[in-house]
């Protein structure tokens, strides 16, 4: 796909082109998904973890009329301050922000089809976006699933956010035909909690062996591959606790009216709130678990060549 607005920086176009490993990271968590300055401080340590383990990191986000993989310095720092009077841009929303030139944190959906653009295979991320609960009389369901229908792009993420319905979430990742991949686990991954208790499709344990089964996948000319990385069992929270502190953020969202796309950082603020700090302490651990697996995972698909 061609365009005149996407934007690759230095680091990022070299490193593709020289087939060296690159890590996509999304900026919805930037904007919506923390207050400042956790979200710069969580920001700087992902894309460390990313380095350090061999990769380089591409933060994805619309600002000043452009697509841009890979913002650093001074916009990473206004991104964040900027917070939720920023956009929150699904593909939809594409093609209106860029006209605009507002300044916009990605969607899963939408970073998986930038970094697609700029030549990124694979991106790392808190938790995939789904179906939501209810979602037979709000039809409400996340554009994630479609984009990782049709979009060739690894995502590593602790499963879906716990604030969803995970089993209606894995019927339409089926349906759209999604592998979804447990890694170190037969368990599909839920957020906060390690296990949701439903089964991933496959289990594979190691970067080589997903790196092996990512390029026959897409030999075979697939979309995208979903790979459940469980949070770390030592950040992991107790699944009664987060399922009672999401019906009772799901009630209030319901009381003041709040729906659509507005839903979810409405309901993982209240999170936040609920569990006192608990939750965002097992966002950070997860996404920075995640960066680590993305990275080990891009390093072993670029040595396939």
């Amino acid at each position: 796909m061609k365009t005149d607005h996407l934007r690759v920086s230095a680091p990022v176009a070299a490193a593709v082109a020289a087939g060296q490993p690159v890590v996509a990271l999304e900026s919805t968590i930037i904007t919506h998904g923390m207050p400042y300055p956790e979200n710069i401080e969580m920001a700087h340590s992902v894309e460390g973890i990313i380095r350090q383990n061999g990769a380089v990191p591409a933060t994805i986000a619309m600002m000043d009329g452009m697509m841009v993989a890979g913002v650093g310095g001074d916009d990473l720092e206004r991104l964040a301050r900027e917070g939720h009077s920023a956009a929150k841009a699904s593909r939809r929303d594409m093609a209106a922000l860029l006209a605009k030139g507002t300044m916009a944190g990605t969607t899963v959906a939408t970073t998986m089809l930038i970094a697609q653009m700029a030549g990124i295979k694979v991106f790392a991320t808190g938790g995939i976006g789904g179906v939501h609960r209810g979602a037979e009389h709000t039809f409400d369901v996340s554009a994630d699933i479609s984009e990782l229908s049709q979009t060739p792009v690894a995502v590593v993420c602790a499963g879906a956010k716990s604030i969803l319905d995970i089993p209606k979430t894995l019927e339409m990742l089926e349906t759209n035909g999604v592998p979804v991949i447990g890694y170190g686990t037969d368990a599909f991954p839920a957020f906060y909690v390690r296990d949701s208790g439903y089964p991933a499709d496959h289990r594979f344990d190691n970067p080589e062996d997903v790196a092996h089964m990512l390029a026959l996948h897409w030999q075979l000319g697939m979309g995208g591959v979903l790979i459940g990385n469980p949070i770390p069992a030592e950040f992991a929270l107790d699944a009664e606790m987060i399922e009672l502190r999401v019906k009772q953020a799901i009630t209030q969202a319901e009381e003041q009216g709040i729906t659509r796309k507005d839903i979810t950082p409405f309901l993982l603020g209240r999170m936040l709130e609920l569990t006192e700090g608990k939750s965002l302490a097992a966002n950070i651990a997860l996404v920075k678990h995640n960066a680590a697996v993305a990275a080990q995972i891009a390093v072993a698909l670029a040595k396939r060549g």
